[in-house]
């Protein structure tokens, strides 16, 4: 049996632009990206810490070290910007597999977006 499971999260990033005038998608840091071990092109939820707001998109890469967080068409509407959001991946793994796997959480400076290191 196949299974969705979290795969990877970025934390509590703060929303950084809003861009209506976009076809789509949510930009993303590549920093932030490699961290979270997430690509351009994969699916995501988005959830609003602020509004309760939840919804799909893809991600597109964003300048590395910019700490760019940017909702872009539609998806514009349903965040502010400085809104705190958490971005999460799933993957879809056997049963088996997804009782040991064990997903990469990220949780960067909420006002920068930056990578916080953890000493």
């Amino acid at each position: 049996m196949m299974i969705q499971v979290l795969k990877s999260k970025l934390h509590c990033v703060t929303v950084t632009e809003a861009n209506l005038n976009y076809i789509g998608s949510i930009t993303i840091d590549e920093d932030l990206m490699d961290a979270a071990h997430m690509i351009a092109g994969e699916r995501v939820q988005i959830v609003d810490n602020n509004n309760g707001e939840r919804f799909e998109t893809y991600i597109i890469k964003g300048e590395r070290g910019s700490g760019c967080i940017c909702l872009n068409g539609a998806a514009a509407r349903k965040v502010q910007v400085g809104d705190l959001c958490i971005i999460i991946s799933y993957a879809l793994m056997d049963f088996e597999e997804a009782k040991t796997f064990v997903p990469t959480v990220i949780f960067p400076d909420s006002i920068t977006n930056k990578l916080v290191d953890k000493k």
